[in-house]
């Protein structure tokens, strides 16, 4: 088994230690490759936009980090084409599937990109041009394997022109239309191939070698090989198989959110929550179900103290499924000796009098924090945003504590996880303050944490979220919060909003996770605020703007009449933030329609021109 994972710098040791095998791979696969563009990978995702392309990086990984596949994508924004450097994967492994699934992955990152195609070198299958036997054959095999996803070499050019006349085994130009239909117009392909060869290699071929291959190029619209290996109609078989998957958002519902009920007058954390969220998501066409994945629960002890943990298991344990217990006794003067009896000492573990235990409390959030870290895992594969629609909810849940419908705090779970790979900012929009990463990561500077709450005079949890509590030790000044008034509009929120999003920006957050409250809408009985469906809309744009990899983690709201409305409002803004695209404009990647790309015009994969 592995799993497939993009790379965005060098900085934490998980990188350091992929890329390092990323180098060794290449070096043993490719011998002729120049040594320093292998050395320089690192630093091309340190500086995407430095050697002209944008690099893009996944690795195929297996469950000890041993790396089993790789593949280097580069992005040219301006000719609106992707370029696939290597792909490669770890011979012993092969036929398991990795390429595929590596290309595969490729080929949906090029569709979110919403390029025109994506274009290769594939080696020759004709015996003129390809001498060596052995290495014809495996030629064939690889656009074969090409061929079957619909990509096929550019004719009727100079490209596969040798740079010395004596070299065998020259390359041909590849194209993939991605299942689009896409027509290349010549002045175009010749803008394409000019980029290819000067950035790619302008220490290998001259400017009369380069003049005359575009001189070569006279079809319009470029013509394509026909299929050698499939006949036609099932020549592009595998097509169907790419979709659009990383443009679509990773949603992640938990299945075992319904046996945490209590019936209790004033309990408003209920089970209907979800199923509101849901229905109105259901047929916006954005969200692609992901489903949960079981994880250790060492995750849980890197984040929650482990007699809290054994204690919440234990208790719930032991507990009646339908009997919540209340904590009533609370620690003043000892907290060096907890009481013996368990369900005296949920005052001894609790921050409030209205979080109750009961014998499935421990299944349904241990359940919540599964579908966090599942959301987690699909930014690791590239997707833009993942949503865990879970209950109970998380965030004021602290390192030893819980309270607040709260017991594992989800999204500091996740935002733990993701800091193996990368820095990571952990934004809170609920109505509340998120008093329990607060707790988790006071004293770490790898994660910022950031609350936009109730000032915590007159909302709870009442004793954190003040401005002034900003972090100690490694932490200073890697908390922020911004409590504000019981009264305000939308305005005074966002002039906050932006103010976070600046620190952001400025931290340089590899992954963004958001704790994602509905309880600031008008009506809920927790909140004082009045947002309506649109004010969601603005602030899910707002924060998709940043253009980082997003875990949004359902946190609180308890207006069921609104709740799932003002959700899928706010879903459509920070889609259409991560895009770039207006509000309320639905666009496909590859919806079949013809497209010319030109010289000059930036076409997006079906567009009209």
């Amino acid at each position: 088994m592995f799993r497939i994972r993009r790379i965005f710098d060098d900085v934490v040791p998980a990188n350091i230690h992929a890329l390092e095998q990323v180098r060794a791979m290449l070096r043993s696969q490719f011998e002729l490759l120049d040594r320093k563009k292998i050395d320089r990978i690192p630093e091309s995702l340190r500086m995407p936009f430095k050697h002209g392309f944008r690099s893009i990086l996944y690795v195929a990984e297996d469950h000890r980090a041993k790396v089993r596949g790789l593949a280097l994508l580069d992005y040219d924004a301006d000719l609106n084409f992707c370029y696939l450097d290597y792909i490669a994967s770890d011979k012993k492994l092969e036929g398991r599937g990795v390429g595929g699934a590596l290309y595969s992955r490729v080929r949906s990152e090029a569709l979110a990109l919403g390029v025109v195609g994506l274009f290769f070198e594939g080696l020759p299958d004709d015996p003129e041009l390809c001498h060596d036997q052995e290495l014809l054959q495996q030629n064939r095999a690889r656009l074969k394997f090409y061929e079957a996803y619909g990509a096929r070499p550019i004719i009727n050019t100079a490209y596969e022109m040798p740079v010395h006349p004596e070299s065998d085994n020259p390359p041909y130009l590849v194209f993939d239309d991605l299942g689009q239909n896409s027509v290349l117009g010549s002045s175009y392909l010749k803008n394409v191939i000019a980029c290819i060869l000067d950035r790619k290699y302008k220490d290998v071929c001259s400017r009369e070698y380069v003049q005359m291959v575009l001189d070569s190029v006279h079809d319009d619209p470029v013509q394509m090989r026909p299929p050698r290996y499939f006949v036609p109609k099932n020549s592009r078989k595998k097509s169907v198989a790419v979709t659009a998957s990383l443009t679509r958002i990773a949603l992640v519902v938990t299945d075992q959110h319904e046996i945490h009920h209590v019936k209790e007058r004033g309990y408003v954390e209920a089970p209907v929550r979800i199923r509101s969220i849901r229905h109105a998501l259901e047929l916006t066409g954005i969200f692609d179900p992901v489903l949960p994945i079981r994880f250790n629960d060492s995750w849980i002890t890197c984040v929650h103290a482990a007699d809290y943990v054994n204690y919440f298991r234990r208790i719930c344990k032991n507990a009646e499924p339908n009997t919540p217990i209340y904590p009533y006794v609370f620690p003043i003067r000892n907290r060096a000796r907890p009481p013996v009896e368990l369900p005296i000492r949920a005052g001894y573990y609790c921050i409030d009098t209205f979080t109750p235990i009961n014998g499935h409390a421990h299944t349904a959030a241990r359940r919540a924090v599964d579908c966090a870290l599942t959301g987690a895992h699909e930014l690791l594969s590239g997707r833009r945003i993942a949503y865990a629609l879970v209950r109970p909810p998380g965030h004021h849940a602290e390192r030893g504590f819980f309270g607040g419908f709260c017991y594992f705090n989800n999204a500091a779970i996740a935002a733990n996880y993701l800091s193996q790979f990368g820095k990571v900012a952990l934004l809170d929009i609920d109505y509340h303050h998120g008093n329990g990463q607060q707790d988790i990561f006071y004293n770490r500077k790898d994660v910022l944490t950031i609350s936009i709450h109730g000032n915590p005079r007159f909302a709870y949890p009442y004793f954190t979220g003040f401005a002034d509590e900003k972090g100690e030790e490694d932490g200073v000044g890697y908390n922020i919060n911004y409590p504000l008034p019981e009264t305000i509009d939308i305005s005074d929120y966002l002039k906050s909003l932006r103010s976070a999003l600046g620190h952001i920006r400025d931290f340089g957050a590899t992954y963004l996770v958001v704790c994602f409250g509905l309880d600031t809408s008008k009506g809920d009985p927790t909140g004082t605020w009045k947002f309506i469906s649109g004010d969601f809309t603005t602030i899910g744009c707002q924060i998709g703007s940043l253009h980082k990899p997003c875990l949004v983690v359902q946190e609180g709201g308890y207006n069921n009449r609104s709740i799932g409305t003002n959700a899928k409002s706010f879903f459509y803004g920070l889609l259409s933030g991560v895009s770039g695209q207006q509000t309320g404009k639905k666009v496909k990647a590859g919806s079949g329609k013809k497209v010319k790309a030109d010289s000059g015009k930036k076409v997006k994969a079906g567009s009209d021109r």
